[in-house]
């Protein structure tokens, strides 16, 4: 009997529960002390649960998920490659200022762990431009952040799309503090291809205790009689074409293809034929084709002056030896430059910022007066060159830089050299007439077929 009591008052519990369980859960826990049992719902089991707001006006979007946090991008290793000139691991002092430039940069950017520095030839096998053009054939992901590169190695990486544009300083370059040549070296075709940093031009040098004084023009030097040193052999004809172009000659038409004026030119190999005749241009000046073969004639004393690269004379600057500019042939100062500048070779979009900010930095004015005063280059801007300490080695390059002009495109060039140097050669070497020569040059670049 009481079980069936039992079972009956459980039953009625139960549908007094559910009958009751809208009416809210005090009445149920009322009903439930009135039988003599514990409360059925707590506090905490009534109380509604806390949802967070979800939105801004404090409505919740079930559909809309949080937001995940981006995972930060690691510091970037930036690596540069350089020729041995400007090994930063070198024991000169340009080197460590370099050093310490690429250390600071990594300091002052949390985005870069560091700069990684890989020195590679500057010609022939492994050099520079091989090595990025095998990279981005074969291994894109080796490519560097940044490269030095000599101008007509710049012309070649650009043309080959081995190197990017650097959009994003284009409107650097546009900065007065840059000298005319070193502008011209940064852009390719009108787009800008690398900040320079270091650059070079011909100049003259010379002994004043052998020579007793600095030729003011090619008259001047064809005068003294004493043999100048020049590698006459030269297939781009680099002091050949200085001189052509001094005397306004042009070396190209219309359409942009090579092209020479015979009247200019006669007026340069007349120059060579009455130095042949002097002694100013001896016959053996055709053993020598590169510019370092005539420098060692020099430090031999074969000559006590030479046309040389301005690299050579700054980088050993000979106790014995003074240098000036190139002899005037026509009425304004004109000399050839090249040198180098830093280009963009990271294929990586998201590094490519990070490479151009390197970039900027190695060229910072500041930088650049302290650094090119030790690295045998030339400065590429104004205000680098005001700070240097040497008054006379500062005014001598300042009359360089303001007259150099950038040597012509690698497409000319080839064309234009290999002509002025068999023509400077027949002359040099007794085997022709400057008018007969100089036409001759100038029909062998309007006929092509006549080159090879």
């Amino acid at each position: 009997m009481k079980k069936r009591v039992l079972i009956l008052s459980s039953c009625l519990i139960v549908l007094v529960i559910s009958a009751l369980f809208l009416s809210g859960c005090s009445q149920v826990n009322q009903v439930a002390a009135e039988l003599g049992m514990p409360p059925i719902f707590s506090e905490q089991m009534a109380a509604p649960a806390e949802v967070p707001d979800a939105t801004p006006g404090g409505t919740s979007d079930p559909e809309e998920l949080p937001e995940e946090t981006p995972t930060p991008t690691p510091p970037q290793v930036l690596t540069i490659w350089v020729p041995p000139e400007f090994d930063p691991n070198g024991d000169t002092a340009a080197g460590r200022l370099l050093a310490l430039r690429l250390k600071e940069f990594s300091q002052q950017n949390p985005d870069v762990e560091s700069v990684e520095v890989r020195v590679k030839a500057a010609a022939g096998a492994s050099s520079l431009l091989d090595s990025l053009t095998a990279a981005s054939a074969a291994a894109p992901g080796a490519l560097p952040s940044l490269v030095a590169l000599r101008r007509a190695d710049l012309e070649t990486a650009a043309l080959k799309g081995l190197i990017y544009p650097m959009d994003d300083l284009a409107s650097t370059i546009d900065d007065p503090d840059w000298y005319p040549y070193a502008r011209q070296m940064a852009l390719i075709q009108g787009s800008m291809y690398g900040l320079p940093f270091a650059g070079d031009a011909l100049l003259l040098v010379y002994r004043p205790a052998y020579i007793s004084a600095a030729p003011k023009t090619w008259e001047d030097v064809v005068e003294t009689g004493k043999p100048l040193l020049i590698p006459a052999a030269d297939p781009l004809a680099s002091v050949t074409l200085a001189m052509y172009q001094s005397a306004g000659g042009s070396i190209s038409d219309s359409q942009n293809r090579p092209a020479l004026d015979p009247e200019v030119l006669t007026e340069v190999l007349s120059v060579y034929q009455q130095g042949t005749q002097s002694g100013a241009f001896p016959v053996w000046l055709s053993e020598y084709q590169t510019d370092g073969q005539a420098w060692e004639a020099y430090t031999e004393r074969r000559a006590d002056w030479m046309v040389t690269w301005s690299t050579r004379y700054l980088s050993e600057l000979p106790v014995d030896t003074t240098a000036v500019l190139l002899p005037l042939l026509g009425s304004e100062p004109y000399t050839t430059a090249s040198g180098c500048t830093w280009a963009l070779a990271d294929p990586d979009p998201q590094r490519q910022s990070l490479s151009q900010a390197l970039a900027e930095y190695l060229v910072d004015s500041d930088f650049l007066a302290a650094w090119a005063e030790h690295s045998g280059f030339l400065p590429t801007r104004p205000t680098s060159l005001a700070s240097w300490p040497n008054q006379s080695m500062r005014s001598l390059i300042s009359q360089i830089v303001l007259s150099a002009n950038l040597r012509p495109a690698n497409d000319l060039l080839s064309s234009l050299g290999p002509v002025l140097e068999e023509s400077a050669l027949q002359i040099i070497q007794y085997k022709g007439m400057p008018e007969m020569q100089a036409q001759a040059a100038s029909e062998r670049l309007l006929i092509p077929e006549l080159n090879k």
